[in-house]
């Protein structure tokens, strides 16, 4: 390849640089973390007093209000005591509350956490509910701000098992929550029975508000809040929104769902909801365990009767494909497989990827081998691509001494070069994009595995080799630096997806030198590892384990194409003989011609008005 003297000074000197970067700002990190510390201490202390404060405040307010609002029949529901009631099935645990009678605590009992700690979907360290408004005798209160009589647990013969809530109310109204959990299922059915509803309800409108605060489940905080997003089935047609905030539902809703990396909550009305609008936000803060916030307010129409029953589910539970796809329409869609700008590729990934990364798993027990032996699979399937590519790449650099001896002959006159190259390939009969074609081709294979790897939930805690967890990266070095934009580790397939990279670019230098007229493609391969190296280092280590065994294959096939496929003298007299034979050019060819004859007229009229 060769490297000058300056050149390997320039590094090793780039090299020392970053190191007493690394050093010093490491070293002010800790520093400025302990002052830091002190004064957060002391912060949170004043806040604890001032919060103590508000609190005493605010329960004295709240004294005072029940007298106000109401005096007869509701009083039993404006003041109580919170009594919890535990429900579990093969996969979860729930913890009830009867205020507001919904669940205060969800545990899915197959999944741990970061923290080695079963998966709270609903985390009682933030704030989770579902609630509506109804009228009292003088004025109006929200129903998870009721207290309803302790739950009354009953097992059915089917193996489901039923929680009844019953909010105390005047003779001739009622209000009772009817949850059904069903063995090994992570759908909750939630019927709320409604006596004598027209006085409950102002003109029949269920109004429901929803607040949802999904909470940390990964090791990479940042990347898991980066993926959440909410999804949602409006007008029988799945949609979702990512960078957007707020969203108006103008067409009847069957279900909302807010979804992190690898589970989600979703709320479905057998019946619909008329209308809503929501609004939700990441939460961007590195120190919280929360990972997004939601309000949603959805309408329903209350049906004409009495008493009357809203029909509602509630899924808490993992982004498994063959689990979502079971339950309403649409919701497997919630699994980030390809959609918006990519949803082409969601066809990839449900008819190709899937199913031969599932076949694989049936015989294998290690997923890093089934990822292994997927990418292997993913390459042969490509191969005739890479096979194009490299034959094109043969072909271009058959013709370099012509045109590296055409160009110094041109000298500066970029025109006229760019004519003197598209009459050199025209005559030797080579397509200059003979070898990005086919890697365009596999673009769409790129983006199916990114969004595969990114959202398979049974790599999650899976280990393979030193990773610990395919489904998050695998750090071998720990920092701070304080940095928010800087990574905080170094993941060693990271690592080595990015060095077989630059192998690969190495390769391709021995084999077709860059221009070296041009700095930026003289550097590129060294400068594109490091690149490589940042975007890597978050990413799963299932992603970057695949890009390891590909990049080894790459390297593989280009070494067994160029010299035991590629006749490269065969291609040499193929070239010449092209060149013998009569040539006819295309519309676009003629048509290309003369537009860059007409810029060489152009630019020619300039220069000579210059030399004036």
């Amino acid at each position: 390849m060769g490297m000058d003297r300056n050149t390997v000074i320039g590094f090793v000197l780039l090299g020392i640089l970053l190191f007493l970067y690394l050093f010093i700002s490491t070293k002010n990190s800790q520093d400025f973390a302990k002052q830091k510390k002190l004064y957060d201490d002391s912060v949170a202390m004043v806040k604890a007093h001032q919060d103590s404060l508000v609190r005493s405040q605010d329960t004295a307010k709240a004294k005072k209000q029940v007298v106000a609002v109401d005096t007869t029949g509701f009083n039993k529901a404006i003041v109580g005591n919170e009594e919890l009631l535990t429900v579990e099935n093969d996969v979860m645990k729930i913890v009830f509350t009867n205020k507001g009678a919904q669940p205060k605590e969800i545990e899915l009992k197959k999944f741990k956490s970061y923290d080695s700690t079963a998966v709270k979907i609903i985390n009682p360290i933030a704030d989770n509910y579902i609630s509506y408004s109804i009228n009292l005798d003088k004025g109006a209160a929200q129903i998870k701000d009721l207290y309803f009589s302790p739950g009354q647990l009953m097992k059915n013969p089917d193996g489901s098992q039923s929680v009844d809530f019953r909010l105390p109310t005047p003779d001739g109204e009622s209000i009772v929550h009817h949850f059904t959990i069903r063995p090994d299922d992570y759908m909750v059915d939630w019927d709320v029975q409604i006596t004598n509803p027209s006085k409950l309800f102002t003109e029949n409108k269920f109004n429901l508000s929803w607040q949802a605060e999904p909470t940390r489940a990964q090791q990479g905080v940042a990347y898991e809040k980066r993926l959440a997003n909410i999804s949602f089935y409006e007008g029988n047609d799945f949609d979702y929104i990512s960078r957007k905030t707020e969203k108006n539902f103008e067409k009847p809703v069957q279900w909302v769902s807010i979804s992190q990396q690898f589970f989600n909550i979703c709320l479905i009305a057998k019946d619909n909801f008329t209308s809503g609008s929501l609004h939700w936000a990441r939460e961007m803060s590195d120190s919280s365990n929360v990972i997004a916030k939601m309000d949603a307010s959805l309408q329903a129409k209350i049906p004409s009767g009495n008493p009357v029953i809203m029909p509602f589910q509630v899924y808490y539970g993992p982004n498994n494909y063959s689990i979502l796809k079971r339950q309403a329409p649409g919701m497997a869609n919630i699994i980030d497989l390809g959609r918006g700008f990519y949803s082409f590729v969601r066809p990839i990934n449900v008819y190709i990827i899937m199913p031969v990364f599932d076949f694989f798993k049936r015989f294998i027990a290690s997923y890093g081998i089934v990822i292994m032996l997927l990418t292997i699979v993913i390459r042969l399937i490509t191969s005739p691509l890479v096979y194009s590519s490299y034959l094109s790449g043969a072909k271009m650099k058959a013709l370099r001494p012509e045109i590296d001896e055409m160009k110094k002959r041109v000298g500066d006159d970029q025109q006229r070069a760019s004519m003197e190259q598209m009459k050199l390939f025209r005559e030797a009969g080579v397509n200059p994009l003979g070898g990005c074609i086919p890697a365009l081709l596999q673009i769409p294979i790129f983006f199916a595995l990114y969004s595969f790897f990114n959202s398979n939930i049974e790599l999650r805690n899976q280990a393979f080799l030193w990773s610990k967890d395919l489904s998050a990266f695998d750090p071998v070095f720990h920092w701070n630096l304080g940095l928010s934009w800087f990574p905080d580790h170094l993941s060693m397939f990271g690592l080595l997806a990015s060095a077989t990279n630059f192998l690969i670019s190495l390769y391709g230098i021995s084999m077709t030198p860059p221009d070296q007229n041009n700095p930026a493609m003289k550097y590129m391969p060294y400068i594109m590892p490091l690149m490589f190296l940042f975007f890597f280092n978050s990413l799963p280590s299932a992603l970057t384990w695949y890009y390891t065994v590909s990049n080894l294959i790459t390297l593989v096939l280009q070494y067994v194409i160029q010299n035991y496929i590629i006749d490269h003298d065969k291609i040499l007299a193929q070239l010449q003989a092209n060149r013998s034979k009569p040539k006819s050019k295309t519309k676009w060819q003629e048509r290309f011609e003369q537009m860059q004859d007409s810029q060489k007229k152009v630019q020619d009229l300039k220069n000579r008005n210059n030399n004036r």
